[in-house]
């Protein structure tokens, strides 16, 4: 025995997601705005559409909400996403179709997620089905983050690390 010890492996990379949709103006901004708000550092994710429309204001208003701002996201193309990733999540049916090989090529999940832009009736109704997809998307999100970077739990007597203090 040499008495080494074997090192616990925990990634200090950020796990970096890519969202997609088709106009980048709901979905994947909410998507985009809740993993970095719920990563608390370990995630970092970015969005883009297949065809980007602009940020949608029910969008903006939901996620203020929930205290998250969102406001300086702004709509961009798949070509703009800077990669690399290490995992791609397409939001709506047709982006999982359209998505250029070049996003394609890591690996890929597809959660078809109604687009809460083209709900019938009013302002009211519009904003209530843009907080039932924020809702839905908080938990398949916070699902993803704990398999792939799950918070650590101090434990008493852990000491900082780096030798902080207080």
């Amino acid at each position: 025995m040499t008495g080494r010890r074997k090192k616990r492996v925990v990634s200090a990379e950020p796990f970096r997601v890519l969202f997609v949709c088709t106009g980048n103006s709901a979905r994947s901004q909410l998507a985009e705005g809740l993993a970095n708000h719920l990563g608390e550092g370990r995630v970092d994710a970015q969005s883009a559409g297949t065809i980007p429309v602009g940020v949608n204001s029910h969008a903006v208003a939901v996620m203020k909400e929930r205290g998250i701002d969102i406001s300086r996201q702004y709509s961009k193309g798949v070509d703009d996403a800077v990669g690399p990733f290490d995992l791609v999540v397409t939001l709506c049916d047709s982006a999982a179709t359209e998505c250029p090989a070049s996003i394609t090529s890591y690996p890929t999940e597809h959660w078809s997620t109604p687009d809460p832009s083209f709900v019938a009736g009013g302002p009211d109704a519009v904003r209530e089905a843009f907080r039932r997809i924020r809702d839905r998307l908080e938990g398949q999100i916070q699902a993803l983050i704990d398999k792939v970077r799950p918070a650590t739990k101090a434990r008493p007597g852990d000491r900082p690390v780096g030798g902080e203090t207080g």
